[in-house]
């Protein structure tokens, strides 16, 4: 499923719900969250059906997401059924890994092939600080119980701020040293509540220059031929029995390679993270569209997926002005 600039779009990203156990400061309000009524999210069949239209079209890699996907009950079984769709090759999922002490080896058995967990630092005070929430040995207990239950491939997903982490990244980088993981950089997006705190992400060379300085040279890791890519370059370090990555947005836009769309818990199709034009596919699914007709609506609005994203343009209207949680980044 190609779009007008001739990028393969293979791999969607579909948010389960907007809602949250942690209110990280970079991504939530601490309170008065404006959440979606139950009955105006997907349903576990609509989503089967979402995703079945899209494999018919090429999609190969399905990641799961939310808000936190893991407080939507019955996930398990969803994960068993997406990967009985002809097509899909690989299932992901994005947490906060509160909940993976209880859900880990379910997932596991379920299907899933790969889990990246959001850990902005190992700090306890700094963890409680950035999520308003105490429950950094949840996380790590849930990333204990990945390992055991099987699970190869982990990613810590840092996003670096100024003042507020940065002291600590080269512990999260420590990590990849002792462990068979992959801890990634995630630049600072403007984005919904990022943008109206004052946050000041810590640019993505110097966090490169940083690591170099105390582990040695980053050498480009060995691509691998067998999956889906996502936005991340993988880097391998002297001694390191895992690899560090970066996903730098602004600083080195990748748009030109752009295979993802994304779907939220309501239903709607969006071409570009940062974008808000797009498909409502609940009401055409809840209107009884046949499912011919459901992939026809989705490759023609895969065909208007934008050049680039507008994070750098303040003011354009075609900017998606929602929350991240809002839009399952």
């Amino acid at each position: 499923m190609l779009d007008q600039f001739e990028r393969n779009i293979e791999y969607v990203r579909i948010s389960l719900t907007d809602r949250c156990n942690l209110r990280c400061r970079y991504c939530m309000p601490e309170s008065g969250v404006e959440k979606l009524r139950h009955e105006d999210i997907l349903t576990f069949d609509e989503i089967l059906q979402v995703v079945r239209a899209l494999a018919a079209l090429g999609v190969r890699k399905v990641r799961l997401t939310g808000g936190e996907p893991l407080v939507r009950r019955g996930l398990a079984d969803l994960v068993r059924r997406i990967r009985q769709v002809p097509g899909i090759r690989q299932i992901a999922l994005t947490t906060n890994g509160v909940l993976l002490p209880e859900l880990a080896e379910p997932l596991v058995r379920a299907g899933v092939d790969e889990v990246n967990i959001s850990l902005d630092t190992l700090d306890p005070e700094v963890f409680a600080a950035i999520t308003r929430r105490p429950a950094l040995p949840q996380v790590l207990r849930g990333i204990d119980c990945l390992r055991r239950a099987g699970m190869k491939e982990i990613k810590l997903n840092c996003v670096p701020i100024r003042g507020v982490n940065e002291a600590g990244l080269m512990d999260l980088v420590r990590l990849a040293r002792e462990r068979s993981l992959k801890v990634r950089f995630i630049e600072l997006m403007p984005i919904g509540c990022a943008r109206h705190a004052g946050f000041s992400g810590i640019a993505m060379e110097e966090v490169r220059r940083r690591i170099e300085r105390e582990f040695g040279p980053l050498r480009p890791a060995p691509l691998r031929r067998t999956s889906v890519c996502g936005p991340a370059v993988y880097y391998c370090l002297p001694g390191f029995a895992g690899q560090v990555g970066f996903i730098d947005a602004i600083e080195h836009k990748f748009c030109f390679s752009c295979n993802r769309i994304r779907l939220t818990a309501e239903g709607y199709l969006k071409l570009c993270l940062n974008a808000k034009d797009g498909l409502d596919l609940r009401r055409l699914l809840r209107s009884g569209i046949r499912e011919e007709n459901l992939r026809l609506a989705i490759r023609q609005a895969v065909g208007h997926k934008p050049e680039e994203h507008f994070f750098q343009k303040k003011d354009n209207q075609a900017r998606d002005h929602r929350a991240m949680y809002q839009v399952g980044g």
